[in-house]
């Protein structure tokens, strides 16, 4: 009896728990292919996001050098901030007779920035030269924009015995005037025109050979020069 007991309870045993076992294992296959296919949708998703925004052609660094500009129409490579001097003078007369001068000497903050208009750029502004990883890249030239005039900082000098709200008006607008056409022929000055096109070949330089070497090009050089010139070493 006690043989027969611990048969049928083995047997009973293994006929309780191995259909259960086969339940679970089906029950967690059943769950398991829900997360397969949301993953597999993620890895598409994430895939055809790479090609759409970030994935750019290989052996094609003219490409890859146009889309770091796209992203910016306008690059500001320079600023300078200098002060001028303006002075006016100013006569009135009563009765026909100039018997009041005066004079206003400003000396006033101005700055300006120089940028480079990227918009207008196209391929053939781009010359690669394969056997030598070099990038020649060719620049509008710089512009300058308008001078800022820092009135509130400036400094005024006035000389006469008695100003009229007039005059005194009239030289603080000649000065005023006067003090924006030094400061934009300032910024013309060809010195200051070098040392904002050896800052835009730098800062293009940096622009252009990290996206270059991310594709691929790790010697790569890159020569930036503006229209009119030679290339630059």
């Amino acid at each position: 009896m006690a043989n027969d007991l611990k048969t049928r309870d083995a047997r009973g045993t293994d006929s309780d728990i191995l259909p259960g076992t086969r339940r679970e294992q089906n029950l967690a296959k059943v769950q398991a292919v829900p997360w397969l296919i949301v993953i597999a949708l993620l890895a598409a998703v994430a895939f055809l996001t790479y090609r759409a925004f970030f994935y750019q052609e290989e052996g094609d660094p003219v490409g890859s050098a146009m889309l770091a500009f796209e992203k910016q129409n306008s690059l500001t490579v320079f600023s300078s901030r200098f002060e001028v001097v303006a002075e006016s003078e100013d006569t009135r007369g009563v009765m026909g007779v100039p018997v009041l001068r005066s004079r206003q000497a400003t000396i006033v903050p101005a700055s300006v920035e120089y940028r480079l208009d990227l918009s207008g750029m196209e391929r053939g502004d781009f010359v690669w030269d394969e056997a030598g990883d070099r990038l020649t890249v060719t620049l509008p030239q710089i512009q300058t924009s308008r001078p800022n005039i820092d009135e509130g900082a400036a400094r005024v000098f006035t000389e006469g015995a008695y100003i009229t709200r007039d005059a005194a008006q009239d030289l603080a607008r000649n000065n005023s005037q006067q003090a924006e056409r030094k400061a934009s022929a300032f910024a013309k000055n060809p010195e200051i025109l070098a040392l904002a096109r050896q800052a835009a070949r730098q800062a293009v330089r940096q622009n252009l050979t990290i996206p270059l070497q991310v594709a691929g090009y790790d010697n790569v050089t890159v020569d930036v020069r503006f229209e009119g010139e030679d290339a630059a070493s």
